[in-house]
């Protein structure tokens, strides 16, 4: 039996010296491979996050277009509706403003037209507050006269210059006694309740015991259907009556002697003495008849003179 021979105190055999160095160099290259791929970071860096997936040109959850995705225009509001229809054409505007007045009109404001009209010297006569023939003449006299559109109508603009031009209008002109003067009464007018009516002078006049209470101008009968003279009374009252034999109305009627009465016309008011009545005694202002309609009884007095 071969015995073996100890080598010192507590020393290692030959070789060790190189065996821990073949281990040092193991761990290094296990290091080495464990960190290999890895970037360098700065001291006190944080690691960037991984760079994100391509995306397949889907929107994301959000409902945008994704990073790999190309945007594409959005057609305009504009270019997907269809062309709208032209707008339909509008009436231009009277240059004269609104109408405020208009053959057939009739009122206060009518006859205050009417006496302002008359201020300016294009109204002839007193005022009716009936919106006539007569009126239209007046009031395209008046527009021509001042460069207007001469349309007859009382127009906003033909009515300012109407103001601007003329005084607020008395009661005296708004309400004149008759276009004439009275004519003196007759003898048989002095006394009671009569309706004293001149042909000569062409006015009524309400008279109570030889007072005038209130003068119309009035419009007879032609040659062919004159009116009646002499001393009647009121038999018949009829406020709107209509005329059976010419299908006419006779407003505010007050008949005094067969089929003749005293009573409103429009037609009176409208073209005034260019026409004439079949008989009756016309009135041409409806205020005054309507007042007198209201005072007069059946029985009064009606007394018709030349």
């Amino acid at each position: 039996m071969v015995r073996t021979r100890r080598t010192g105190r507590g020393h290692a055999p030959k070789g060790g010296k190189g065996a821990a160095a073949a281990t040092a160099a193991v761990a290094v290259l296990a290091l080495t491979a464990v960190t290999a791929g890895c970037e360098p970071q700065a001291a006190g860096s944080t690691p960037s996050a991984p760079a994100p997936a391509p995306t397949s040109g889907r929107p994301t959850d959000d409902a945008k277009p994704g990073a790999a995705e190309p945007r594409t225009a959005t057609p305009s509001a504009s270019a997907s509706t269809k062309p709208s229809a032209p707008p339909r054409s509008t009436p231009a505007p009277d240059p004269q403003g609104t109408v405020l007045m208009a053959s057939g009109a009739q009122g206060k404001q009518v006859r205050e037209l009417q006496a302002r009209l008359r201020q300016t010297g294009h109204f002839g006569r007193s005022p009716t507050g009936y919106y006539g023939t007569v009126t239209v003449a007046a009031v395209q006299s008046f527009q021509g006269k001042r460069g207007l559109s001469r349309t007859g109508k009382a127009d906003t603009l033909t009515w300012q210059k109407l103001l601007g031009m003329t005084h607020e209008p008395t009661a005296a002109e708004l309400n004149p006694p008759t276009t004439r003067p009275v004519a003196k009464p007759d003898k048989r007018c002095m006394t009671g309740r009569v309706i004293c009516i001149s042909k000569n002078s062409r006015s009524l006049s309400w008279m109570i015991d030889g007072k005038v209470l209130s003068s119309m101008d009035v419009r007879f009968g032609s040659q062919y259907t004159p009116t009646r003279e002499g001393t009647f009374s009121v038999y018949w009252k009829s406020r709107h009556h209509v005329s059976t034999l010419y299908d006419s109305p006779m407003p505010y009627a007050m008949f005094f002697s067969g089929g003749q009465a005293v009573h409103y016309s429009s037609d009176f008011a409208a073209r005034g003495y260019n026409g004439a009545s079949h008989g009756c005694v016309n009135v041409r202002d409806e205020g005054k008849i309507a007042s007198l309609f209201a005072q007069v009884r059946d029985g009064d007095k009606v007394v018709v003179y030349g």
